[in-house]
């Protein structure tokens, strides 16, 4: 019988070959004739993800999506927290939208349920695989394999950004947000950093390093609230929208 140790070590190994086999796979040469048939294949299987998207969430009327860590577990304070809002959200009359996994996607979309309100779930196939949790409407439930094309949507069909506590999923997702509208791709939407303590240290960082150096404008800092609480939160969005109409953003 192996022992625990073993077992680490030897699943180490394996993800240590994976990742090899995947960059060697990824550099092979390859024909014309195989560049364009897989090409083409793609640009449907992208086509295919879009339309799906498009026609199951034109129907869901206004949702704030709640971004955060796959990793929080029930128990953690942010997990709590998420859960809340999307309670508060409900009760607003929003619906609520998450990338459909475990942690904060998943409070945000038990809160939701809880609040019996509308629970949509955009998943993404991983290598190790993200399973839509148990808290989504079944028929709200939609699993892409390109990240482009999930954040499409959730950038089309959400009214709001609840971003919590995460990492480099959570981060992409917000820098984007904040570039769409910096760039005037989009309108201006709210976007709601919950935690100032987490978020602390980073947004001294873009002020102190990004703003001082000229990389972003003073005013960039304007394009997002910070806040501590669900009701700050809620109350950030339904403020914006006592002077905005309710509609899609692009």
């Amino acid at each position: 019988m192996k022992t625990k140790k073993k077992r680490v070590e030897d699943e180490l190994i394996k993800e240590a070959l994976e990742e090899e086999h995947r960059i060697r796979k990824a550099f092979k040469d390859k024909d014309w004739a195989e560049i364009k048939g897989a090409n083409s294949w793609m640009i449907f299987k992208v086509m295919s993800e879009f339309v799906e998207g498009l026609e199951k969430l034109a129907k869901i009327g206004p949702c704030v999506t709640i971004f955060g860590s796959a990793r929080v577990k029930p128990s953690n304070h942010y997990y709590k927290v998420a859960e809340e809002i999307a309670y508060q959200l409900v009760q607003q009359g929003y619906g609520v939208i998450t990338g459909g996994g475990p942690g904060i996607m998943e409070a945000g979309n038990r809160g939701a349920n809880r609040a019996k309100g509308k629970s949509v779930g955009l998943n993404i196939y991983l290598p190790h695989e993200q399973k839509g949790n148990i808290y989504i409407d079944p028929d709200k439930l939609i699993t892409f394999d390109y990240f482009f094309v999930r954040k499409v949507m959730f950038v089309k069909y959400s009214q709001g950004f609840i971003v919590m506590p995460g990492g480099f999923g959570t981060l992409d997702e917000l820098t984007e947000a904040l570039t769409l509208i910096q760039t005037k791709k989009i309108g201006r939407f709210p976007i709601v950093l919950v935690g100032k303590k987490f978020w602390g240290g980073l947004l001294d960082w873009w002020k102190k390093v990004l703003v001082h150096d000229g990389m972003i404008s003073e005013e960039d800092q304007e394009l997002f609230d910070l806040v501590d609480t669900p009701e700050e939160a809620v109350r950030v969005i339904d403020e914006f929208y006592s002077k905005y109409l309710l509609s899609p953003n692009f």
